[in-house]
């Protein structure tokens, strides 16, 4: 079973340093996109989430949409655990492989080998789930003997690479993405793109934040829209909706 519940889900970000003078403020706003406040403890804070409420059911595939600063990263962060609210609760079942940074925990001076393992490790498998994966990443990264090699001697196109196939590499219940993943040159592109779309019809729950409407539209079946830190809206995406009219549905999207 996999389910992501949320109740009355609040985030708030302390601001040090500063006070809660009206320049101050504005500047602040405009480069946080979140709501400014002040804490019980008369501190200047940004209200990244303010109360949201939503629940994800498996098969939901949920596109995160709204402007810059409007709190999508933030609310991927919250599922994963990476924050914790203030107030509210968050409930996930299942586990959740994020994409939100494939690179997280590589180390360059470790060889491409020990690299799997390290970043197996943080997608919350058992070194038994890693060993029987190994043939599968090394073979999809086309690294050849450079897997015993340490990754600083790596090209960055392989690097991508290798980080890719890890993290593509599980089976999980839910999949975090901020912005669809691509890999390397065309035709590697190509091949990361069609195995990326494997991982996600077998995922129960995906959650992608983007701005390419178009990709949500063929993506997904849902969109949430935020804006400030609150939810504006959840609706549905109908069949065979054009780019258009999924624009004008999240324009006119209201609480």
């Amino acid at each position: 079973m996999a389910l992501i519940q949320a109740r009355d889900v609040t985030v708030d970000f302390p601001v040090y340093g500063t006070n809660a003078r009206s320049f101050k403020n504005a500047m602040l706003r405009a480069a946080t996109g979140g709501v400014l406040a002040k804490s019980a403890a008369d501190r200047v804070i940004v209200r990244a989430l303010d109360q949201l409420s939503f629940e994800f059911h498996e098969g939901d595939r949920v596109g995160l949409v709204g402007h810059n600063g409007s709190g999508k990263s933030t609310l991927l962060r919250v599922i994963a655990g990476v924050y914790e609210p203030v107030s509210g609760s968050i409930k996930v079942e299942g586990h959740i492989a994020s994409m939100l940074n494939i690179w997280l925990g590589m180390q360059m001076d470790a060889t491409g080998l020990e690299n799997i393992y390290i970043r197996g490790r943080l997608l919350g498998m058992v070194p038994r789930q890693i060993d029987d994966l190994i043939d599968d990443i090394c073979g999809f990264a086309e690294l050849g003997d450079y897997i015993q090699m340490p990754l600083r001697t790596y090209s960055s196109g392989m690097q991508m690479r290798l980080a890719f196939a890890i993290s593509t590499s599980a089976a999980p219940d839910i999949v975090l993405m901020d912005e669809w993943l691509s890999a390397g040159d065309a035709e590697f592109a190509e091949k990361a793109r069609a195995r990326l779309t494997q991982m996600l019809d077998r995922t129960k729950i995906l959650v992608v934040a983007s701005h390419n409407e178009d990709m949500i539209r063929k993506s997904c079946n849902k969109i949430l829209k935020l804006d400030h830190g609150t939810l504006i809206g959840l609706t549905a995406i109908e069949k065979n909706m054009t780019i258009e009219a999924l624009d004008r549905k999240i324009k006119t999207m209201v609480a």
